[in-house]
C-alpha cells in the first residue's frame, strides 16, 4: 500500500457500499485526500468517513461545473458511480445510461488530458462478459470477445465503460484498467440506501444482503426458479484488494477479474444463509425471471493470480457470518432506509 502514501485520490461512487470500503482502507494507506463525487442515488451520506482528509462532493460526476473543477492532482482515479442495477435499468434506460454510460463518457474526456493520473479503474461487472446459459457454466475469462445479446442496459452500460476504458487509453493514453467484479457482498451494504429508483429492487438489491435482512425477521426466502442459478460470490474486503491491486499493478488496457472462482448456486446460499441465522421460515419458491438468461456464471481467477497477484482469501461461510453480525448490528439503520421507500412497495 506504499503507492498511495500522500498521494491524491479521486473515487466515484466513494458513499456506495464497494465505494465506502475503499475510501476506509485507502484512508489506512496514508493518502493525503480523498475527493468523492457521489449524487447519493444509491448511497447515504452516513457511509463517508469523518476524516479531515476526505472531501465529499454531493453531485454527479457528469455535472459540468463539477467536471470542470477537478484538477490534474489526482493520483489515482477509481471510477465506481454506477446505476444500480439491472432491473431498475430496465425500468428506467434513460436514467441507467446518464448514471452508467454517460458518466464514464464525461469523465475520461475531462481527465484524458491529466499528467498527474497513474491509474485509472473502472468498475465493470462479470455479466457483461459470461455466457448466457442455463446449463454447465464454465469459468468467465477477461476475453475480447463479448456477446451482442444483454439482458439489460445496465449489462450494456458496462460493456460500453470497458470499450471508452479502451478507447480512451488508445488513443489519449489514459492509464484505464477494467476490474470486472463478480457479485460482491458483504457488511456496509445497506438495503434501501439512496433514493426510489422505480422499482423493488431499490430496496431487495442483492440477494445476500435480501436473503440475510428476511432470514434475521424470520421471513422466507425468495429463491427464483428451483435456485438452480450460479453466481461467484466475493466478500467487499477482497473487491477492496483486487481495485487496489488493480491500481497499483495491473496494466492499463487490459482486464482483470475479481473473482473468488467459486461457484455457488442459488439454493446452498439459501440454506447457508438460514442454517447460519437459524430462520426455519421455509423457501418461497418464485417462477423465473424473464430477462435473466445468465443464469449460470461464475468468474476465472487465473490471470488476476498471475498479473496482480490478487487471490480472494475470505471463503463464502466465514463471509457471510461475518454480514450477518454486521447486519444485526446495524438493523435499525437498514429498517430506517427500507421504511424511506415503504409507500412505493406498497404500490408495487
Amino acid at each position: 500500500m506504499e503507492g498511495f502514501k500522500d498521494t491524491i485520490v479521486l473515487v466515484t461512487g466513494g458513499a456506495g457500499f464497494v465505494g465506502s470500503n475503499l475510501v476506509k482502507r485507502l484512508l489506512e494507506a496514508d493518502v493525503r485526500n480523498i475527493h468523492i463525487v457521489d449524487n447519493l442515488l444509491s448511497a447515504e451520506r452516513m457511509n463517508v468517513p469523518s476524516d479531515g482528509r476526505v472531501l465529499l462532493s454531493q453531485a454527479s460526476i457528469i455535472d459540468d461545473h463539477l467536471l470542470q473543477g477537478l484538477e490534474d492532482e489526482y493520483a489515482y482515479v477509481f471510477h465506481l458511480a454506477t446505476y444500480h442495477g439491472n432491473q431498475n435499468s430496465i425500468q428506467n434506460p434513460i436514467a441507467d445510461h446518464e448514471n452508467n454510460t454517460l458518466t464514464t463518457l464525461k469523465l475520461y474526456e475531462r481527465i484524458k488530458a491529466f499528467k498527474q493520473v497513474k491509474r485509472v479503474v473502472y468498475s465493470s461487472a462479470g455479466c457483461t462478459a459470461a455466457n448466457k446459459t442455463f446449463d454447465q457454466a464454465e469459468a468467465t475469462t477477461e476475453t475480447d470477445l463479448v456477446s451482442l445479446t444483454m439482458d439489460s442496459p445496465y449489462s450494456m452500460s458496462k460493456i460500453f465503460g470497458e470499450f471508452y476504458s479502451n478507447y480512451y487509453f488508445q488513443q489519449h493514453g489514459l492509464p484505464a484498467i477494467r476490474a470486472r467484479f463478480q457479485n460482491v457482498y458483504g457488511p456496509g451494504e445497506i438495503l434501501g440506501a439512496g433514493q426510489w429508483r422505480g422499482t423493488p429492487a431499490t430496496v431487495w438489491r442483492n440477494v445476500i444482503p435480501t436473503f440475510i435482512y428476511k432470514a434475521l425477521k424470520n421471513q422466507p426466502l425468495p429463491v427464483e426458479n428451483n435456485g438452480i442459478a450460479t453466481r461467484d460470490f466475493i466478500y467487499v474486503g477482497d473487491v477492496v484488494d483486487g481495485l487496489i491491486a488493480c491500481a497499483l499493478k495491473g496494466r492499463p488496457g487490459q482486464a482483470y477479474n475479481i473473482a473468488s472462482g467459486v461457484e455457488t448456486s442459488i439454493m446452498d446460499l439459501a440454506k447457508m444463509i438460514n442454517e447460519l441465522t437459524d430462520n426455519n421460515a421455509p423457501i418461497q419458491f418464485l417462477p423465473r425471471r424473464q430477462w435473466d438468461n445468465s443464469g449460470k456464471r461464475y468468474g476465472s481467477t487465473e490471470k488476476s493470480k498471475k498479473e496482480l497477484f490478487f487471490n480472494a482469501v475470505t471463503n463464502l461461510r466465514d463471509g457471510l457470518t461475518h454480514t450477518i453480525e454486521w447486519t444485526r448490528e446495524n438493523l435499525n439503520q437498514i429498517d430506517q432506509c427500507i421504511s424511506k421507500h415503504s409507500n412505493y412497495l406498497v404500490r408495487e
